[in-house]
């Protein structure tokens, strides 16, 4: 078995050969995945890991590169980053201000009486290399997060000042973002997906329509066997109630579906936390392995292990926003040395520094000293290199980096190599037209609900015992004036049960936001696309819901229209649960918890229930609350089902003496109250009997206060408003 320096002889010369055939090749265009498993058979002869390494072959004729590396040279200079916070004030300080209004100390630009500047950043300078991983350590609340953000173009402009260039030249905000990607800190996956279909999805959105199904498998085999995680391809992500990979396994699935596309620029946000030592230097590995491939890697971490520490290559100690150490890891013990605190042999020299660190912040003086031996000893250093050995570009602008690297299979999310256009250009903003989109989109939202049928089920049941509570409770109504005040009930119970029961869809979104954010802040796909899929996914659920209830109701409580009618209220129905499924859907866009936004959407729909013209009829709600009845959603279907019943001006729903059946006159004998008729039409001059009909549909519509769409009826009948009597 080979050692040392012979294995990795060895390993060298086997990939030179495999590089060699496949140039000399007759299939002279190998793919990426092809390219890839041929590098990472040859190491696993050699070493026996399970990862192969992620290594660009050269598919080009540049002859002026080397075969190991890419010209990329990210660089940030005097990044500073302050926020304002509110100053704790007591009554006694106010009053020890003076009273001139002077300051005693030089101001700060934005300061005053109740408000501090705090500076998350303060003048952070460095650079990145490809084939390089760059670790941002320090403390909590040492500004490590923020520098990575700030990097990664996810603060303002306006609030960031410095510079960020890549090979020398501004880095647009535009293009850092197809030729960057962001792994958040916390694993955000759909958690009923497989690690294969997760990684699938992904490359369905990352990658051209250009490129052929074949291709894209091939694109995530090989990534799934660089990411090692070829044991656990067929495995569901899980969550809290269903058993899925492990916790490493999760961060690696994290990374992988940020790097189909193989960024040159990779930011990660302590991809390490929350894992045990081996799964943390097994993800520490990828990211070698990735930058080995030409790209650059940034990452914050928190305190990494001594393994995981001969895996980096360059580290940037920060300390309250401040740089305390910019440097390669092996110059650590020297750096402390020269400081006066020398690292001891038996110590991690990563915790020496950081427990150093921690030490002076609580010291009167801070860290000053510290931060400013660093600027000295950086001079000294930057005094003593060969300048030709600082920003290894090989001469070669932005555009003629992108170009070579994109000819060397890099960035496979379609790209053009012309070098005559610009940067931003070189690479599409999206890799696929908006239709592509919504398919994949729809195909992913179908298939991790589909496996969660309970959430199907238990809202059906909610369903249909609301529809049978309802049934029961209003069991072939009559045309009496009390069937019609029954019916009414019914309908606005009804309407407003369907806005109610989209309440359960209101944790979807808020399970899926920061997937939805970190897939569209680095352009995967369009924001209207997930829209328009989401409300496609969700349809035909809803329609199988509305079928239900509408079954179950309509012939039950005796509603009138025939099949015509019931296709009409199925309608209502069916767009009630829409609108209410939109509605929750938009709420959960905005509120921030579950709690949060189940008391809120209770509240709106008690109001839209209280101006949807059923308590109160149109006419009476009071001209400053109008507005709130035009907006009620539950208005809308309300009316639209009382026109689908009692748009019939030829059916009577009170006749004769059943006018005083909603009256204190209504137990007296039927012979009296066909004495009182006769008296109302002579003191009327009409003539009312107990078959005169009093009230027809149409006339309960404008009781109701709903005369936009009532169709009025000529001929042979009087129609007399407010008195409403049909003389037939």
């Amino acid at each position: 078995m080979l050692q040392g320096g012979e294995s990795v002889q060895f390993y060298d010369q086997r990939v030179q050969q495999a590089m060699e055939m496949s140039q000399a090749s007759a299939y002279s265009s190998p793919t990426l995945g092809q390219m890839l498993k041929r590098v990472g058979d040859v190491r696993k002869e050699v070493t026996g890991d399970e990862t192969p390494v992620h290594r660009i072959l050269d598919m080009s004729d540049t002859q002026s590169i080397s075969s190991h590396s890419l010209p990329f040279v990210l660089s940030f200079n005097n990044l500073t980053y302050s926020v304002k916070v509110r100053r704790k004030m007591s009554f006694p300080a106010i009053l020890r201000q003076p009273a001139t209004g002077v300051s005693t100390g030089d101001p700060v630009a934005g300061e005053n009486l109740f408000t501090n500047t705090k500076f998350l950043l303060n003048n952070i300078s460095g650079e990145a290399r490809d084939g390089e991983i760059v670790a941002v350590l320090g403390a909590s609340g040492s500004g490590k997060s923020t520098l990575i953000d700030a990097l990664a173009n996810r603060i303002a402009k306006e609030s960031l000042k410095g510079m960020i260039t890549l090979n020398g030249e501004p880095l647009d905000s535009r293009l850092l973002k197809v030729i960057s990607a962001y792994v958040m800190q916390d694993d955000l996956l759909y958690p009923m997906l497989t690690v294969e279909e997760t990684l699938m999805f992904a490359a369905e959105f990352r990658l051209p329509r250009t490129l052929s199904k074949s291709k894209k498998k091939m694109r995530v085999q090989a990534l799934i066997d660089q990411l090692g995680l070829r044991n656990a391809a067929k495995t569901i992500i899980g969550d809290e109630g269903h058993r899925g990979v492990s916790g490493g396994e999760r961060r690696r699935v994290s990374i992988g579906i940020d790097i189909i596309h193989d960024p040159i620029i990779l930011f990660l946000d302590e991809p390490t936390s929350g894992l045990d030592s081996t799964s943390a230097y097994m993800v520490v590995k990828v990211l070698q392995r990735i930058a080995q491939s030409g790209s650059i890697v940034i990452m914050s971490i928190h305190q990494p292990s001594y393994r995981i520490l001969g895996l980096l290559d360059r580290m940037l100690f920060l300390s309250r926003g401040q740089t305390v150490y910019s440097g390669s890891p092996m110059n650590l013990p020297h750096f402390f040395a020269d400081f006066g605190h020398p690292i001891p042999d038996s110590e991690n020299r990563t915790e020496f520094a950081l427990d150093l660190i921690r030490e002076l912040e609580g010291s009167p003086g801070g860290t000053k000293s510290l931060v400013e031996f660093n600027k000295t000893w950086e001079n000294t250093k930057r005094s003593n290199e060969n300048p030709g050995t600082l920003t290894p570009t090989h001469g070669l602008s932005l555009k003629e980096a992108i170009s070579a690297s994109i000819s060397r299979g890099k960035l496979v999310s379609g790209t053009t190599s012309d070098i005559h256009t610009s940067p931003a250009s070189m690479v599409p903003t999206y890799a696929n037209p908006f239709w592509i989109e919504m398919v994949v989109l729809s195909k992913r939202s179908f298939t991790n609900s589909w496996r969660v049928p309970e959430l199907f089920g238990i809202r059906l049941g909610a369903i249909v015992v609301t529809g049978f509570i309802l049934a029961t409770m209003f069991w072939q109504l009559d045309d009496s004036p009390k069937g019609v005040q029954e019916r009414l009930g019914f309908f606005a119970f009804a309407m407003s049960t369907t806005f109610y029961t989209c309440a359960d869809a209101l944790p979807v979104f808020l399970q899926e936001r920061y997937i939805f954010m970190r897939e569209t802040a680095y352009n995967a796909y369009r924001r209207s696309s997930y829209c328009l899929s989401h409300a496609i996914v969700s349809l035909p659920a809803l329609i199988f819901l509305s079928f239900a209830f509408a079954a179950i109701t309509f012939w039950a409580v005796g509603l009138v229209g025939g099949f015509s009618g019931f296709l009409f209220y199925f309608a209502i129905i069916l767009a009630s649960f829409w609108a209410g499924n939109s509605f929750v859907t938009f709420l959960s866009g905005v509120v921030p918890s579950v709690m949060l936004g189940y008391t809120i959407v209770v509240a709106i729909l008690a109001y839209f229930l209280l101006f949807s013209g059923f308590f109160i009829n149109r006419d009476r709600i009071p001209p400053y609350w109008i507005w709130f009845h035009y907006l009620s959603l539950v208005k809308y279907p309300y009316e639209a089902v009382l026109q689908n019943e009692f748009d019939d001006a030829t059916k009577c729903f009170v006749k004769g003496i059943q006018l005083f059946d909603n009256s204190p006159l209504g137990n007296v004998p039927n012979a009296l109250k066909e004495k009182l008729l006769s008296t109302m039409s002579n003191t009327l001059n009409v003539q009312i009997t107990s078959s005169t009909c009093v009230t027809t549909g149409a006339d309960i519509l404008v009781q109701q206060g709903i005369t936009d769409l009532i169709r009025t009826r000529e001929g042979d009948e009087t129609t007399t408003r407010s008195g409403v009597l049909y003389q037939r």
